[in-house]
């Protein structure tokens, strides 16, 4: 008796999940993004949204959830149910660089269900007008002729600036002084007028600054040249191998169906092919990925293991 019942509950589970596969969506999806309203990865969130809900033929609602490093709201989508209503953009500062420094309320991989990778932010290395390199190149050769008498600055201890800035030190051979900021746009007026030697600052807030004449772009931190500064170098062109760059990604709570899982990656890639996300993505200086779920967990689960060997070799500490 106890089989033939257990073998009905298999059967209803099976049919239950079949069921829900085929009716989904049948309401609005909350889309959590951990970081405030107006930030960069929120921006983000709602260029894609629109146009995945058509995709998915529903309405997706973001829901900004800020706080504790992005920890709160990717607490929340870790806890919800995963039945594919309620979903993540993540960033590489929550799920893989912060799990290196602290417990988390979450196992930022087991607790969650990878969708897609959705697209990267790479940063560009920014110098003043008055210093004496204009490429890549004279600049690490200009620092390593002044070991320690030259500075960076960061937006703060812990920071994808700070990490990257010190994988470029450790790729290059570099010693740079370390000068934490809250904030890049807060280094940026030290850094035009010589006080700052280089900063790594993301391409929407550093950009202008270029164009104005106020500051020297020499290189982008994208393995490859992007398409969106064609003209502009990869660092990787005189540092080999080096990359830095903000990946955003879908996730959901884990134990998600593989068939809703399916629905939305296909919706998620469709959306980031539209023209029109693909201009307001290209503002924002990111540049859509897509693929599978499986190359995004490979993806992510490099980076995580890239960023935490850096924070581990050169003994950094979060604020």
């Amino acid at each position: 008796m106890k089989l033939v019942q257990v073998l009905l509950l298999c059967a209803a589970s099976l049919f239950g999940a079949a069921t829900q596969a085929q009716t989904y969506p049948s309401k609005p999806i909350r889309l959590v993004v951990p970081f405030p309203a107006g930030g960069a990865t929120d921006i983000f969130a709602r260029a894609v949204s629109q146009r995945l809900g058509e995709k998915l033929n529903t309405t997706i609602v973001v829901d900004n959830k800020p706080g504790a490093g992005g920890t709160i709201g990717s607490d929340i989508v870790a806890k919800a149910q995963p039945d594919g209503y309620t979903l993540l953009l993540a960033t590489s500062s929550t799920h893989s660089i912060g799990p290196s420094f602290g417990k988390l309320p979450y196992d930022a991989v087991a607790d969650f269900t990878p969708i897609s990778h959705v697209g990267n932010a790479p940063s560009i290395m920014l110098v003043p007008n008055s210093s004496p390199a204009k490429t890549v190149k004279e600049w690490v050769d200009h620092a390593r002729k002044n070991p320690g008498k030259l500075n960076y600055a960061s937006s703060g201890n812990g920071t994808v600036v700070h990490l990257g800035t010190e994988y470029f030190k450790a790729e290059a051979g570099l010693f740079l002084v370390h000068i934490p900021y809250r904030g890049t746009a807060l280094a940026i007026p030290d850094l035009a007028s010589g006080k700052v030697d280089v900063l790594f600052d993301s391409l929407p807030s550093g950009l202008p600054h270029v164009k104005e004449g106020r500051l020297r772009a020499l290189g982008i931190t994208s393995l490859k040249r992007s398409p969106l500064l064609p003209d502009l170098p990869a660092i990787s062109e005189t540092v080999r191998g080096y990359e830095s760059v903000t990946w955003f990604g879908m996730y959901g709570p884990k134990g998600m169906p593989a068939d809703l899982v399916a629905r939305i990656n296909t919706g998620v890639n469709q959306a980031l092919l539209e023209a029109d996300v693909k201009e307001r993505l290209a503002r924002l200086g990111i540049e859509p990925v897509g693929g599978t779920p499986q190359q995004f967990t490979s993806m992510a689960n490099a980076d995580r293991a890239k960023w935490k060997k850096i924070i581990i070799d050169r003994k950094i500490a979060a604020e």
